[in-house]
C-alpha cells in the first residue's frame, strides 16, 4: 500500500501550503497575502501595466479573483486602473509609486520566508527545485 508522503501531488500541495502560509505570516507587516503580492509584483514588472485578463491568465485564478484582488490594492493605493492607450475597453493595471515601494519591502519579507520554508534544501537543492517547477508551470 503506497505511503501518502510517496505521492508526488500531495508532497505539491503540502509543500506549497507551507509556503504560502510562511509567507502570508511575513508580508502582513506589509499589509498583504501572497497572491495580492503576486499582482503586486507583475503590475509593477509591466512598464505599461498589465491588464486584469493577464493577471489571471498567469496567475491561474478565475477573473472575479483578479478584480477582488486589484480593487483592494486599488483602495490601498498601490495600484490603479488606467484605460489602454489601443483599446479603451481594456483596463490597464499599474503600480503606483506607493506599490513600488510597498513591492520593495515586501519583498525581502517574502524572501526571508522563502528561506524559512526552504531551510531542509541546500541553495543548490532550492536552485533545482525552482528550475523544475518552473518547467511544469511553463509547460506548453
Amino acid at each position: 500500500m503506497p505511503v501518502l508522503t510517496d505521492d508526488l501531488g500531495f508532497l505539491l500541495s503540502r509543500a506549497s501550503g507551507l509556503v504560502v502560509r510562511g509567507t502570508n505570516a511575513a508580508l502582513a507587516a506589509d499589509g498583504l497575502r501572497v497572491r495580492q503580492y503576486s499582482v503586486l509584483v507583475l503590475a509593477c514588472d509591466a512598464r505599461g501595466g498589465v491588464s486584469q485578463r493577464d493577471l489571471a491568465r498567469i496567475l491561474g485564478l478565475d477573473p472575479s479573483q483578479i478584480v477582488q484582488l486589484v480593487d483592494e490594492l486599488t483602495a490601498s493605493g498601490l495600484l490603479e486602473r488606467r484605460s489602454s492607450p489601443a483599446d479603451r475597453r481594456t483596463k490597464l493595471i499599474v503600480a503606483t509609486e506607493k506599490g513600488r515601494m510597498a513591492r520593495e519591502e515586501a519583498a525581502g519579507h517574502a524572501a526571508a520566508a522563502l528561506r524559512e520554508s526552504l531551510h531542509a534544501l541546500s541553495a543548490a537543492e532550492r536552485e533545482t527545485l525552482r528550475v523544475l517547477l518552473r518547467r511544469v508551470v511553463l509547460a506548453p
